[in-house]
């Protein structure tokens, strides 16, 4: 078996056997690291989580600002955790690298059986549909079962609706869409005029907004617009706008806040034609 996998490396092309020897590198630093250094020995699964998750974030940052080079490290970052959590798995004989790398390849193939069948899906969108019912055959209850609960909630949103568009509940038509977010403004509309009265009911007018935000969301979708990449664009670019207008009060020895708004307004403007 080991004559036939040398004998498979050594037929393939000279770039994919540079990627198996630097994957079998970082393996290797992988078990040195466990074995010798006092921090890797001392981690777990718990305590890599939420270095993982931050990982993740950062590799959403550089993919933003289109910084390929920054995101080469992230990558590289997510990939020894991916590692990191295989090497920790197979001390306790649960599983290793290669059944992870296996499982996936396994339920890839399963899920793609117009290419490793004779299913036939020449559409992105039957590709979807296809996906979610493999999904239920596969045991989950429910097409939303797979969105997980810790997700943000405006991914989250954005999940569920792909998923239930998978399994075909959607509306016909982006015009019937953008019919429910005019109809869900107006009834956020009518619970935040209640404001001006002493019996508002916060928890009404909070759902309201949580229905109009999801139905925004929703025409995003039908769009071709990612809800959560639209709204951290313009979260970037207030950040910079305001970090300048912090900047040039700072040059001329003025504080924000004794600033007037019309005068803030000045170098808010200043920083969208300059940014």
């Amino acid at each position: 078996m080991m004559n036939n996998l040398k004998q498979q490396i050594e037929n393939m092309p000279s770039r994919r056997q540079e990627q198996l020897l630097a994957f079998d590198r970082l393996l290797t630093i992988m078990d040195e690291l466990r074995e010798q250094c006092p921090w890797d020995r001392k981690q777990t699964m718990d305590t890599l989580r939420h270095l993982t998750i931050e990982e993740t974030y950062e590799l959403s940052d550089a993919i933003l600002e289109n910084d390929l080079n920054e995101v080469k490290k992230e990558l590289g970052d997510l990939i020894l955790h991916m590692v990191f959590y295989a090497r920790i798995a197979s001390e306790t004989n649960h599983f290793d690298i290669a059944d992870v790398l296996n499982g996936i390849c396994e339920k890839l193939i399963a899920r793609h059986p117009h290419i490793y069948g004779d299913v036939v899906a020449d559409t992105e969108e039957k590709v979807k549909q296809n996906w979610e019912q493999l999904k239920l055959k596969e045991g989950n209850r429910s097409v939303l079962g797979g969105v997980p609960q810790s997700l943000p909630a405006l991914v989250k949103a954005m999940r569920i609706q792909e998923k239930a568009r998978g399994a075909g509940f959607d509306w016909e038509e982006k015009q019937q869409v953008w019919e429910k977010v005019e109809e869900e403004m107006q009834e956020f509309k009518h619970e935040f005029n209640a404001e001006r009265n002493e019996d508002i009911d916060r928890q009404k007018a909070e759902g309201e907004f949580g229905d109009l935000l999801f139905s925004l969301v929703n025409y995003a979708r039908f769009i071709d617009i990612n809800p959560e990449t639209a709204l951290e664009r313009t979260n970037k670019k207030f950040i910079k706008r305001f970090q300048y207008l912090e900047e040039q009060a700072k040059a001329t020895g003025k504080n924000l806040k004794d600033m007037t708004l019309a005068e803030m307004d000045v170098y808010w403007e200043e920083a969208k034609r300059i940014l």
